[in-house]
């Protein structure tokens, strides 16, 4: 392309907002020049923009914004370019089988008999955790329920995970330790009633565009509202903020403790708020107080802070005190620079600390809000129970009575599921190397590409002792070790529910047929499920009815979706949990007395964190460690990874748009001016960047976006001489098992 990189963006601002403009008339089609115009929800990132999908002679030729949605008629370029994702030449359209060491084409018949016949033998003669199911946040809540269901009660395993583990583990983690349950407490709502927005360890204007745009839109409404951007690079979101904290990296939860510290020596803290809503821990138990905190924050200064972490102390300051004023509302939004890390649950933890200590949180512009980076990353794997662990809508693998419960609405004998997690993303994949799992189902998602040190992963699923499975739309970096695969119908080919990252649930409906012959995932495991003698368990006709079996599975949890039924979401432009009855309106302010339904209206207090026996958030310790692998003598830089603008996750569609293909696919590795003039490096040039894993060479973008000593590469090139994730680590966050993408120790020559 021969515009530049700033040009494309300006482009796809203003394509977003001609994007924008007509408003149908009706809620489900109208007509506009021969189009017939049907809503429903993007595809890409967690925002989960409403959208309007224009048709013509059986083909998806438009998308334009819905203004009744949350985003108010904008998506972004990614958005409005998704009809090119169905109709690449290179569809995946019949199912292949590998014989002789390649893939070639096979009957559904051939493929799903192939398929059932691997996985019976498996369970039978190497016990029923020699297979897996390896999920996506991209699937629809009825496709990954329908595995979940297959996997736990068919083949009863609980080796169930999805790419979330990758992702928003962490942010689980967080949730659920210092609350009781997952997800946030929040919505996009806040962003029209904040003063202050803390950004850290978010690339918001390149990752999740639309939000970004409110945010601006908010700081253009009132120029009293500032904005706090914390991280190792200067990204586009970073251009926006009044103060801009360019940390080093791994040093930001040193900095969270110095702010917590500041509030509490400034008289910053609500003590009313703390004595009733507040209990403090240590290690796993909250057995700690308000003393034994104060005290556990005393070596966190801002004096230490501005040494450790590289920022001006004037800089650090000025931002807690903007962050702690007690006049302002504020929201803080963070995602994977928070989430992959080593300690990415206690990153979680320490931004909502400075919530609870202050108070700000359960009011409209205050609040705590992790971002996800898949549109159904919520809805369809944490909230139905798509992870090793959990079961559907809260309930946990570990205890019996979840157990039971799950089982007598599944009709299937006691004991069914088992009573110990499956094994996490990154040990199923080892699993695969120590031959302990045999067969593998990968569904709408890419680990031969996305996974953390991905060679060693690659080489597992190659195998030829391994069997894996694949479900996609197009090949992949995966689909190429795949011993079958099983093509699947695209977005709006097929119909289902998408969950996004502010507990809003919305209903995505067909509007064309899958190319050749493409199923729809529902379709592919609900036949397999017959094939291997499971039929009974899934005896559904529609994906409709694998939801009013999930909203049975939601009765009497702290989820409350019952009001969700598959009409409302048919009529609504997105309903967000809790919502008890079809009439009520969603909730916006979860755990809030008249907001949400879980919190009774005699409540003496404003707020109830009702997921916690004693209905109290915990304000946990949590101190600032090293990375898993930190730079030393011979692998000196930092090295991090990330998303830009014009791609999404590993490319595998954006990467297929006409207008995308070409621009900025190529990663390059930014590296600072200071390192570039050691190595007698210019633009253009090609780097060698090595870590203990691997070594690859990238042509340079010198630039002070990067600091000294830290490098950045985008994930989204596919190919293999570039595959950033060949020289990330795979070690990972003890507690919720994500891995550690963010950061590792590299050193670097000029090829």
């Amino acid at each position: 392309m021969s515009a530049t990189r700033r040009q494309f963006m300006v482009a796809s601002a203003a394509t977003s907002a001609l994007a924008a403009l007509g408003k149908p008339t009706k809620a489900f089609a109208a007509a506009d020049g021969g189009i017939k115009w049907t809503k429903g929800v993007c595809r890409y990132c967690g925002v989960g923009c409403g959208v309007y999908k224009g048709v013509r002679d059986g083909k998806l030729v438009a998308i334009k914004g819905d203004k009744e949605n949350h985003n108010d008629g904008y998506v972004c370029l990614k958005g409005f370019l998704l009809p090119q994702i169905l109709y690449h030449e290179d569809r995946l359209t019949h199912p292949l089988i590998k014989k002789n060491g390649k893939l070639v084409k096979a009957s559904w018949d051939e493929a799903l008999d192939l398929v059932a016949k691997k996985f019976t033998e498996s369970v039978k003669k190497n016990g029923k955790d020699s297979v897996a199911f390896y999920g996506s946040g991209q699937a629809y809540t009825e496709e990954s329920y329908a595995a979940n269901k297959l996997f736990r009660a068919g083949f009863r395993t609980n080796n169930v995970e999805g790419n979330p583990r990758l992702c928003m583990a962490s942010a689980v983690g967080g949730y659920v330790t210092t609350f009781g349950k997952d997800e946030p407490m929040g919505t996009y709502d806040d962003i029209d009633h904040a003063d202050v927005f803390f950004i850290i360890g978010s690339n918001t204007a390149e990752a999740h565009p639309v939000l970004f745009q409110r945010i601006a839109r908010r700081k253009k409404a009132d120029p009293n509202v500032k904005i706090i951007v914390a991280d190792p690079r200067m990204t586009p979101t970073g251009r926006i903020a009044d103060i801009y904290l360019k940390f080093k990296p791994n040093t930001d939860l040193f900095v969270l403790n110095a702010f917590a510290n500041y509030f509490v020596q400034n008289d910053l803290v609500d003590k009313e708020f703390i004595k009733n809503h507040v209990a403090f821990g240590k290690g796993k138990a909250a057995d700690q107080n308000w003393d034994a905190y104060v005290a556990f924050l005393a070596p966190y200064t801002m004096e230490k802070a501005a040494e450790v972490s590289g920022c001006p102390i004037e800089d650090l300051t000025a931002a807690a005190k903007l962050f702690g004023c007690k006049k302002n509302r504020t929201m803080s939004m963070w995602t994977m620079g928070i989430n992959q890390r080593l300690r990415g649950v206690w990153g979680n933890n320490l931004i909502h600390n400075l919530h609870l200590i202050t108070g700000k949180i359960g009011i409209p512009g205050s609040t705590t809000f992790s971002l996800t980076g898949q549109p159904n990353a919520c809805g369809g794997v944490r909230d139905q129970g798509g992870l090793c662990h959990i079961l559907p809508y809260g309930r946990l693998v570990k205890k019996p009575e979840h157990r039971a419960e799950v089982e007598k609405i599944w009709g299937v004998p006691p004991g069914t599921i088992g009573d110990k997690p499956g094994k996490h993303a990154l040990a199923m994949f080892q699993a695969l190397e120590t031959k302990d799992i045999k067969c593998i189902y990968i569904m709408c998602t890419n680990p031969g590409h996305s996974l953390p040190n991905v060679n060693r992963y690659r080489k597992a699923m190659a195998d030829p002792d391994t069997f894996v499975v694949v479900a996609d739309i197009y090949p992949t970096r995966t689909t190429e070790l795949a011993d079958v695969v099983l093509p699947a119908a695209a977005w709006s080919e097929k119909e289902g529910v998408f969950g996004c990252t502010e507990r809003r649930y919305q209903l995505e409906h067909q509007v064309v047929l899958p190319q050749g012959e493409a199923r729809a995932d529902f379709d592919i495991l609900v036949d397999l499920a017959a094939r291997c003698g499971y039929g009974k368990l899934m005896p559904w006709k529609s994906p409709d009815d694998a939801w009013e079996e999930l909203l049975r599975l939601a009765e009497g949890t702290m989820y409350q979706i019952g009001g969700i039924t598959r009409a409302r979401l048919r009529k609504d432009h997105g309903v967000i949990w809790p919502c008890p009855t079809e009439d009520h309106p969603g909730t916006k302010l979860r755990y809030v007395k008249g907001e949400d339904p879980w919190v009774p209206k005699d409540y003496p207090h404003r707020i109830m964190f009702y997921a916690k026996p004693d209905n109290r958030a915990v304000v946990w310790f949590r101190p600032w460690e090293n990375a898993a692998e930190m730079p030393d003598e011979e692998y000196p830089f930092f090295f991090t990874t990330g998303r830009v603008i014009e791609h999404w996750h590993t490319a595998t569609m954006t990467g297929r748009c006409k207008e995308l293909k070409h621009a900025k696919i190529t990663s390059e590795v930014e590296i600072h001016p200071d390192d570039a003039k050691k190595l007698g490096v210019r633009t253009g040039d090609g780097v060698r960047v090595t870590s203990r894993r691997d070594s690859l060479v990238f042509p340079a973008l010198v630039t002070d976006n990067s600091q000294p000593g830290l490098v950045f590469v985008h994930m989204h090139d596919a190919n293999l001489k570039r595959m950033c994730n060949k020289i990330t680590i795979d070690q990972f966050d003890p507690g919720s098992k994500e891995p550690t993408f963010k950061i590792c120790a590299v050193k670097l020559a000029k090829a």
